[in-house]
Parts: C-alpha cells; sequence; structure tokens
C-alpha cells in the first residue's frame, strides 16, 4: 500500500484541515477536467483514494496502524521543533498574532478555540478583517473551513459574512475553481435553511440582500427574495414585502 500521506504531501500528524486543503490544491491540478493525460488520471485516482482513507477518522487509524511502525512515529515526534508557536501567539495581543492565532488553532484540532476567538475578535475589535493578515489563497482555504466549523456551531451569521467575502474573492480570482460549488452550497444552506427564527430578521434581510449580488441563480434569488417578503411582514412593512414577491414571481417567470 502506497503511503497516502505523501500522496497527499502532508506531515503524518496533519490535521483533517490540512488534510482536505492538500487534498484541494492537488486535485485542482491532477482533476480530469484540468488535464487529459491518462498519468495524471491515474494520479487523481490515487489521491481520491488517500484522500478517502485519511478525511475517515476509522480508515485513517487503521492506516496508521497497518503503514507505520511506533519506532518511525516516536523518531518523527522527537524531530519536532520544541518552540511553542501557539504560546508566543498567545501571549500576543495585537490584531496579526490574534487572526494567525485562529487560523493556526483551526489547523491544529483546536477548532472551538479557532471559533471562540475569531467570534471574540469579531465582536470586541471594529473593522477586525482576517483576510489582511494573509495572502489571498491562504485566506479563501483557511476561511472556507473555519465557515464549515462556524456552521457547524450554528454561527450562520459569520459563517454567511466569511463565506460572502470568499465569493466575491472567488469572482475577482479565481481559486477554488472545481471546489467553488462547494462554497456556493453552503452558503446557500445558510441563506435558506438557517437563518430565518435563528437571527433577527434585520440581520437576516441584509444577508439575503446581499445573497442577491453573488450569483446564486434566479431559483435560489426568488427563494431569498420570499424570505425577504415574508421578514417584513413580521416587521409591519407590507409594501416592501409585495416589491419582493413581485420581483421573485418574475424570476421565476423568466427561468
Amino acid at each position: 500500500m502506497e503511503d497516502c500521506y505523501k500522496i497527499l504531501g502532508v506531515r503524518h500528524d496533519a490535521t483533517a484541515a490540512e488534510i482536505k486543503r492538500a487534498y484541494r490544491q492537488k486535485a485542482k491540478i491532477l482533476h480530469p477536467d484540468a488535464s487529459q493525460s491518462a498519468e495524471t488520471t491515474e494520479e487523481f485516482r490515487n489521491l481520491v483514494k488517500a484522500y478517502e482513507i485519511l478525511s475517515d477518522a476509522k480508515q485513517r487509524s487503521l492506516f496508521d496502524e497497518s503503514y507505520f511502525t511506533r519506532r518511525s512515529q516516536s523518531r518523527y515526534s522527537r524531530s519536532v521543533n520544541s518552540f511553542d508557536y501557539r504560546k508566543w501567539l498567545s501571549a500576543r495581543s495585537d490584531e496579526e498574532s490574534r487572526a494567525k492565532l485562529i487560523f493556526f488553532d483551526l489547523m491544529h484540532n483546536r477548532e472551538d478555540d479557532a471559533v471562540a476567538e475569531f467570534k471574540r475578535m469579531s465582536v470586541n475589535h471594529a473593522g477586525f478583517r482576517l483576510a489582511k493578515w494573509f495572502t489571498r489563497e491562504d485566506f479563501m482555504d483557511y476561511g472556507f473551513i473555519l465557515s464549515e466549523e462556524l456552521v457547524l456551531r450554528q454561527e450562520y451569521y459569520d459563517a454567511f459574512i466569511l463565506l460572502e467575502q470568499i465569493i466575491r474573492m472567488e469572482y475577482s480570482y479565481q481559486y477554488f475553481r472545481l471546489f467553488f460549488s462547494e462554497v456556493m452550497e453552503l452558503a446557500a444552506n445558510v441563506l435558506k435553511n438557517h437563518l430565518e427564527g435563528k437571527i433577527p430578521d434585520e440581520l437576516a434581510l441584509d444577508c439575503w440582500e446581499r445573497a442577491l449580488e453573488l450569483g446564486f441563480g434566479k431559483n435560489s434569488d426568488a427563494a431569498f427574495l420570499r424570505k425577504m417578503a415574508a421578514a417584513y411582514k413580521r416587521m409591519g412593512d407590507t409594501s416592501t414585502a409585495k416589491i419582493c414577491e413581485e420581483e421573485a414571481l418574475r424570476l421565476m417567470h423568466n427561468v
């Protein structure tokens, strides 16, 4: 059996987030839609198999037991640099260090800490933007993983705001390419299923209105408009609700 970690190009102690990111980066190069050669097609099959093994906790554990000896794992553990980067970041209060701490925790099995620090910085520091402190590619990759964690913890408004930034970046500079559908699907799921009744109508309306500019398509835009109409009715603004309903009907008739 080939070394799945080597195929993905990650360390043997790589986190789930690191494995996911490595898979996306390699798949963009090896995917049959991007390359027609038989050699890269075979590499892509091996990549998918390696990812399937390492992204499943049980399969990964079985692979580790069968492939690596305790001696090699111990030797690897002793070689890790003793400098505690997280401790160094945690001791600093500047915005750059806190931003880097969020993504560091996200990539080192400390997702709860990453989400908690992101929420704290968002609330206590006006204008806090993760994107300011990272390359565009790193922000888009890590930001998407963070948005997934926010959704899992039912932090839907923050998840959408983060996804919106990533979507707009993708339109100006293609990075996700083959995987952009995953970003759009997650954002659409939040907008359609996890805002109404879970955050104040004013915030939900802001999200749905902004979503109309993000290219989800006529069916989705009509769904957002219907949700906007319902929210405006709850707020007593029947005239604006009627405008939203009419626009939703117009979109559906033009599908």
